[in-house]
């Protein structure tokens, strides 16, 4: 598997929610912080974002916004209006399809907002490195994969038809994908570093790729290098500027992120999973999870077992 989507399956928690919302102005919609990341896409009409920490955003027909970090933030028709806290209604709990309705005399909006389940406490370069607000609005020609997937994503909406859950959720996991690759896209190459560096660094991509196709194996920043072509010094040294982060630095929290996620999708037993993740016992994986996570590897399999899979403070 590729790095990004490797790291993007680890990351991810659960599946996406997702709510069509029909709003005629007058209309202010409070969205609350959640554990995760959110989007919104403009089907129809104009509307205004308002970061908690910025100038209100104006959007219109076809424009994509991306929250990385889950912020509250509110959507209207125009800045000004008292919000009103955004509850999406669903028929059936077990779909990850939501509905909400404001009525009014003005004009109309329909929007697709959605939220991704990512795990907070395993921070990434891939979501630290992103601006909090991801604004790609509709330019005729541009990202037309990640427009076809919204072309699709809104049928689904406007005609539903036996499946539309599943082809929901597909699409919704596409667009993570494309919304994070149009992004990378149009990174002027001078303001390009971090994390979309590191994806395309000669050097840091395969020491990278090393890392994820086997967390497990005993990697040294010298046997890294060798990956690289690089000394050991330098090796450490690009590694470092591009990532921001030393290698070993990273490959200890890729292991965290990666048992992590198979203590939260898997059943496999802990020795198991200290194996795959590079610890000779489970006693030395159940001491390097519980400095890392702050609990040990049962109880935040059962914490997470219990808190389920959405992301929460969506609803």
């Amino acid at each position: 598997m590729d790095i990004l989507s490797d790291t993007l399956e680890v990351l991810r928690t659960g599946r996406p929610m997702v709510t069509r919302t029909d709003a005629h102005a007058p209309w202010a919609l409070k969205f609350q912080p959640i554990s995760g990341a959110g989007f919104h896409v403009v089907v129809e009409g104009h509307c205004h974002l308002l970061p908690p920490h910025d100038q209100p955003l104006a959007l219109g027909p076809g424009d994509i916004v991306f929250l990385q970090r889950g912020s509250g933030h509110t959507l209207c028709d125009v800045p000004g209006r008292d919000p009103v806290d955004f509850v999406p209604e669903r028929v059936d709990r077990s779909s990850p399809i939501g509905q909400v309705t404001v009525d009014g005399p003005g004009p109309h909006t329909v929007l697709v907002c959605g939220a991704y389940a990512i795990d907070v406490d395993r921070p990434h370069p891939l979501f630290s490195d992103l601006p909090e607000v991801i604004h790609l609005p509709a330019v005729p020609g541009r990202h037309p994969v990640l427009r076809s997937a919204v072309d699709q994503l809104c049928a689904e909406f406007h005609a539903p038809q036996p499946g539309s859950d599943a082809v929901v959720t597909a699409l919704i996991d596409l667009l993570l994908l494309y919304i994070l690759r149009s992004w990378y896209a149009e990174l002027p190459k001078e303001r390009t570093r971090g994390w979309a560096a590191a994806l395309t660094d000669p050097a840091v991509a395969p020491a990278l790729k090393a890392i994820h196709d086997d967390p497990g194996h005993p990697w040294t920043v010298e046997s890294l290098g060798t990956r690289a072509g690089l000394s050991r010094a330098a090796f450490a040294r690009r590694f470092a500027s591009v990532v921001g982060e030393p290698p070993l630095t990273y490959l200890t929290n890729w292991r965290m992120a990666t048992a992590a996620r198979l203590l939260h999708q898997s059943p496999a037993p802990l020795s198991t999973i200290a194996q795959h993740t590079g610890y000779t016992s489970e006693f030395a994986f159940a001491k390097a999870f519980k400095r890392h996570f702050g609990s040990p590897p049962g109880a935040y399999r059962k914490q997470a077992t219990t808190a389920g899979d959405e992301p929460r403070g969506y609803n």
